[in-house]
């Protein structure tokens, strides 16, 4: 039976040999000739029409596009590549380096949780209530909701009086509260020091606003003082980008007192610290450390926060929360961007978060979260025995492996995806040369931890014939 996916290709095919204004065969002819039911063709002619390929004329029929044929117009369109420049933003690292999985696949190189883990029901009930307020499509603030700004701040550290409502600036997520960062904070050609490895967009965010990223490396309690210290000598950098809480991708949690020399360095070279906080509800049980924000008594730390990872990847809301001038500047960079956030959206937030199913949701997230990563590490340690976990998670979404010496990331990642399960190639979470093989595997993205052990068979299979 030809589904609509395959009944569009083949559309596309045909209109491909016509010419413009030439008329395609009926509904009940398309039926017949390629064995459809009236939905799939109508939700295939509509996607034509969407794109530009058809248009569709009532009483008279389906036609081929304007330009769309077989004789449609190229465009010389090089002027384009000199008029742009050396402007180009380097995507390739958000993406899969692996290209796209074959169905059937075994996805654990996502970063968001699986469709079971997340609180669907409570969020399309939050949203429907929220969009049916009064004021639910006035304009909101340039900040956000101040009930919003509140909820973070105390989330932050507000209870020490160290942040307040004032110091929050509402987002449309994590990653667009760091390219803020990166815009508002760093002069463009100027760096940035990051951790090694670190989050892959954070180096797409730095690029992209034309910072140069340098990388620190990271011992078992965090960043290293002593190269974090002369990374600020030598570049001179005003800008560091650090994961403290189950960093992405090793899970490490950086210790009390290394989290105090962070801080130390940072302000003795008169910089910046743009904390992501992006995992705070993501903990697998137990204590949340404890934020570099609610220890800093000089400004010099910029929180980044999200409920995108820990509800569901449409949940498209975050914070930056910071002090000062800085602040200032986010705000204005936010009035020239787009004005403020949609508020239906920020109204759903505050109701999710002020209710109780909220706290239910993430103690659940949090037994989900430790049994899917105990299974994996089991699994690994039992049938990937050569394969070094250095650090298991309390927190997170991932596995971080080193690979045997002599493996290579990107022929393992490869050849595992031809035998059914995508992971992630750590070369890409790295902004220099990494200094051995990893993968990083999510045990979120699973449909359940059956699946998730058998995603380890098979890269125990296709381990077993890599040379």
């Amino acid at each position: 039976m030809t589904n609509s996916s395959t009944l569009g290709e083949r559309l596309r095919g045909r209109i491909s040999a016509l010419a413009p204004g030439d008329k395609l065969p009926t509904s009940r002819q398309l039926m017949a000739e390629y064995g459809v039911g009236p939905g799939t063709v109508a939700r295939v002619i509509a996607a034509l029409a969407a794109e530009g390929v058809v248009v569709t004329r009532p009483g008279s029929g389906t036609f081929v596009a304007p330009g769309k044929g077989a004789e449609s117009l190229r465009f010389d369109l090089g002027w384009q590549t000199v008029a742009l420049a050396d402007r180009a933003i380097d995507t390739a690292n958000l993406g899969d380096i692996l290209g796209p999985a074959p169905e059937g696949t075994i996805m654990l190189n996502g970063g968001y949780l699986h469709p079971s883990l997340q609180p669907r029901r409570m969020l399309s009930a939050v949203l429907a209530r929220a969009a049916r307020r009064p004021d639910a499509w006035d304009r909101a603030p340039i900040s956000g909701l101040e009930s919003l700004r509140s909820i973070f701040a105390t989330a932050a550290g507000a209870t020490l009086g160290v942040v307040t409502a004032d110091d929050v600036l509402i987002t449309a997520g994590g990653q667009s509260a760091l390219s803020m960062a990166m815009r508002a904070i760093a002069p463009p050609g100027g760096p940035v020091l990051v951790e090694s490895p670190t989050y892959p967009g954070a180096l797409a965010a730095a690029r992209a606003a034309g910072l140069r990223p340098v990388p620190v490396p990271l011992d078992n309690d965090g960043l290293r003082p002593d190269l974090l210290a002369e990374a600020f000598e030598l570049t001179g950098a005003r800008l560091l980008y650090c994961q403290p809480a189950f960093h992405n991708p090793s899970g490490l949690i950086y210790s009390a007192d290394r989290r105090r020399a962070v801080l130390d360095v940072a302000r003795a070279a008169g910089a910046f610290v743009v904390e992501d906080d992006f995992a705070r509800y993501l903990g697998h049980g137990t204590a949340v450390p404890r934020t570099l924000l609610a220890d800093d008594q000089h400004g010099t730390v910029v929180q980044i926060t999200s409920l995108t990872k820990a509800t569901a990847p449409s949940m498209r809301l975050g914070a930056l929360i910071a002090r000062g001038p800085v602040m200032e500047r986010f705000r204005a960079i936010r009035h020239v961007d787009d004005f403020f956030i949609g508020r239906p959206l920020q109204e759903a937030a505050v109701e999710l978060l002020s209710s109780p199913g909220w706290e239910r949701h993430v103690r659940g997230l949090a037994s989900a979260l430790r049994q899917r990563c105990h299974a994996v590490a089991v699994a690994i340690e039992e049938q990937l025995p050569d394969w070094t976990i250095h650090q298991m998670p309390s927190g997170g979404l991932h596995l971080w492996i080193e690979l045997p010496h002599g493996q290579d990331d990107v022929t393992v990642g490869s050849a595992a995806r031809r035998g059914g399960v995508a992971v992630s190639a750590g070369r890409m979470y790295f902004a220099a040369e990494s200094p051995a093989a990893y993968l990083r595997l999510s045990f979120a993205a699973g449909g359940d931890t059956a699946e998730l052990v058998r995603a380890v068979t098979r890269l125990s299979r296709v381990c077993r014939q890599v040379v």
